[in-house]
């Protein structure tokens, strides 16, 4: 019998659970299934960062302000690369050695909760002074994420927003109009290749994380602005078919061949050096642009509006703050917490990364309108005017039905080795099942 990707997670996530629920049986070590203890509150914590290198500067000064503030508690920063955090946190739930605080981001949170890794801390944040000053959306999220009723197991500290990136003096110097629709991205994309010159008018995503943005591109032009109907996923309806034809057909006609195995780092970096017209990513690579190109000759908008009149984007990660359950000292932890969440951290945090600040009194700041593309971004996230379709982070097989099983389906999607349809097909099958097994242990 063949046993496909999924099913391999399904088994793998099923044993870890197991292991788990026997573990806490014992009630020993710190992976995660210990209860911990609240400590004295004073000591040493341990915080694993989830984008060690690119946040470690700013990590570092928010936990010098913590120290001066709180000399009791010493917070031993470990930098983890964005690439391996869900690996070692299954690693340390396993064998032992998880943190007091970390970095828990939408789109690993339900696995690290069914696992029992992390505490919820609704009783927490209720008697907190961050009560009432965490943007609502963003708790949503991270509640809907965790799949667990009404509990809250991670502090949210930001959002990010995909944005379409575009040369400003490439568009003025062809006489396009920006590509705030998708009639006008697709007219740009043509008008601004000229392969033979390497000149391109879009860069695709054909590496890894490749699927979350073409969902995006997917549902944006379909208008569809639910990811299920009933028990059944949208995400092969014949509208999001025929829009996923016509934007993989942007690939090597529009695009470079080198697309197909491009991650973000390359394909950011392809962007900033060459004479590329679009590029789709996130807020998070503004400094890199900015950097490469200087402000006067490019700008970000969000998705662009579909035909309907309608923007319409898929939900991106939260990303936030978890407190674990086997901690041998929450009081200092949670402190930390609170600290990192608050006003002037937060808002310090999410200007360096360029992201959408949780707190409410850090997303009024006026950095936050200091450039167009961040401001149309809190726009967005805040105001009602954008639909959102709400990816279902809280399956614990969506991060291996998002990536390992269809990121390389995808590449064969844009090499002509299969059909959108049968692509979507697959993937709406792979997810109808793991929806229809997470109701099925009580959830939902």
């Amino acid at each position: 019998m063949t046993i496909s990707k999924t099913q391999r997670g399904r088994t793998a996530a099923a044993v870890s659970i197991a292991a788990v629920l026997a573990l806490t049986a014992t009630a020993c070590g710190d992976d995660g299934s210990g209860s911990g203890t609240e400590g004295s509150g004073k000591g040493e914590i341990t915080f694993w960062d989830n984008n060690g290198g690119p946040r470690t500067a700013v990590w570092t000064e928010i936990i010098k302000d913590f120290e001066k503030q709180n000399p009791d508690i010493e917070v031993k920063y470990v930098p983890i690369p964005i690439a391996d955090v869900q690996s070692k946190y299954d690693t340390a739930i396993a064998g032992g050695g998880l943190p007091d605080v970390g970095g828990v981001g939408t789109a690993y949170l339900a696995n690290m909760v069914a696992q029992e890794a992390l505490e919820p801390v609704n009783d927490r944040l209720e008697k907190s002074a961050l009560r009432g000053k965490l943007v609502g959306s963003m708790v949503e999220s991270v509640r809907a994420a965790a799949g667990r009723g009404d509990d809250v197991y991670s502090v949210p500290t930001s959002a990010n927003n995909g944005v379409l990136w575009y040369r400003t003096d490439l568009f003025e110097q062809a006489g396009l109009k920006a590509p705030d629709t998708w009639a006008n991205f697709y007219t740009a994309a043509e008008k601004l290749t000229a392969a033979k010159n390497n000149k391109f008018g879009y860069t695709i995503r054909g590496g890894a994380g490749s699927i979350a943005q073409a969902l995006d591109a997917v549902y944006g032009q379909s208008g569809i602005t639910e990811f299920w109907d009933g028990d059944r996923t949208t995400l092969n309806d014949p509208k999001n078919v025929a829009a996923l034809e016509k934007y993989a057909g942007l690939f090597k006609r529009t695009t470079p061949a080198a697309d197909v195995n491009n991650d973000f780092t390359k394909m950011v970096a392809q962007w900033d050096t060459g004479t590329i017209g679009m590029l789709s990513h996130n807020l998070g690579s503004y400094q890199d642009h900015l950097k490469a190109l200087g402000e006067d000759r490019f700008a970000g908008i969000p998705a662009p509006i579909g035909d309907g009149g309608t923007r319409v984007q898929v939900s991106n990660p939260v990303d936030g703050l978890g407190l674990f359950r086997s901690s041998r000292n929450k009081t200092a932890a949670w402190k930390f917490i609170e600290f990192a969440a608050s006003h002037a951290s937060n808002s310090k945090w999410n200007e360096s990364a360029g992201a959408m600040p949780a707190n409410t009194e850090a997303a009024k700041d006026p950095w936050i309108n200091e450039t167009e593309s961040t401001a149309l971004a809190a726009k967005t996230l805040t105001d009602g005017s954008t639909k959102i379709v709400d990816l279902p982070y809280y399956l614990p097989d969506w991060n291996n039905i998002s990536k390992a099983d269809n990121e390389p389906e995808f590449q064969k999607l844009l090499l002509g080795k299969t059909t959108a349809k049968a692509f979507l097909d697959k993937m709406a099958e792979e997810l109808n099942a793991a929806n229809k097994e997470w109701k099925e242990i009580g959830n939902g």
